[in-house]
């Protein structure tokens, strides 16, 4: 049994996440699980070593603790692949302007593939394939779900129903891509995660994750979904809001005062340590509004 958090390695970690990845590292350690990490550095071209480095050194020295090593998903493509290899699949051939445009339909859901490449006869396919191919690109590969919702277990919000459609598990274009949705998945079960505490900005993924574990033969974790670090305008912390990373707070504060400033966003005042704060952390709690930082 086991808790993970996963930063993607695009830049420093901000208060936000550092939130996160505190509720996150409280839960397991609390409850006697294990603590993962995992770097999902799979979107190459915006991931890079010296920013996974940052981010965990910035993990460590707010006192995290993880057990083994850290699980790196750009060395996981084999696994990605053998998944891939079990489930019922299609070519998708449509451009984000196609699927734009496609889900202005009536009939079709906000944010979900309206399913157009889905039953493209044969020669269709080699048409589409033969003219991205033309333009240096490749397909994407979706997934031909069953089902146009799945039930899935959120701890803060009770049992939840979410839509599922034909997902992407490979991305497209010029250089493919492992989709986020299959990565983390394969990952979680390949580690035993039985616990997911993340932002609630990815509640709307967790029934596509849950009904694909279940293709795979994997249960579903139990998700966590924690409210966000919003701004003072009421959106999503952003670095662009100041100075929010680890590094620029400790310009201005000791590190023991910006932990007592995560601590205090959790509702626990006077506590400067990660030890001190799991001594007395109370999962139930947990505010279920955001936190304005």
């Amino acid at each position: 049994m086991a808790g993970r958090y996963a930063p993607s390695p695009s830049g420093d970690l901000h208060f936000g996440n550092l939130r996160t990845a505190l509720l996150a590292w409280l839960f397991a350690r609390s409850e006697g699980k294990q603590f993962l990490m995992r770097v999902e550095d799979i979107d190459e071209q915006r991931s890079s070593k010296e920013s996974a480095e940052s981010q965990l050194a910035d993990l460590s020295a707010l006192g995290l603790d993880w057990d083994g090593d850290v699980l790196y998903q750009s060395t996981r493509y084999d696994a990605y692949r053998a998944a891939l290899e079990k489930l019922d699949t299609y070519e998708c051939y449509c451009s984000r302007r196609d699927i734009q445009e496609a889900s202005r339909a009536p009939h079709v859901a906000p944010g979900v593939y309206p399913g157009t490449c889905r039953e493209l006869k044969e020669e269709e396919r080699v048409e589409k394939r033969a003219s991205l191919a033309a333009q240096n690109r490749h397909p994407a590969i979706r997934l031909r779900a069953q089902v146009t919702s799945f039930d899935f277990y959120d701890r803060l919000r009770g049992q939840q129903t979410g839509p599922v459609d034909d997902f992407i598990l490979l991305r497209g274009g010029q250089e493919p891509g492992w989709a986020y949705n299959l990565a983390v998945v394969v990952d979680d079960a390949f580690q035993g995660v039985d616990q997911v505490v993340r932002g609630d900005d990815l509640l709307d993924s967790a029934a596509r994750q849950a009904y694909l574990g279940s293709l795979l033969g994997t249960p579903a974790p139990e998700y966590i979904h924690v409210p966000l670090v919003l701004n003072a305008h009421g959106q999503r912390l952003a670095k662009r809001d100041g100075a929010v990373t680890l590094k620029e707070m400790l310009i201005d504060a000791p590190l023991h005062t910006i932990f007592s400033r995560l601590a205090s966003s959790l509702g626990y005042e006077g506590v400067n340590s990660a030890p001190q704060l799991l001594e007395i952390f109370d999962p139930t709690t947990l505010s279920r509004e955001p936190f304005i930082y």
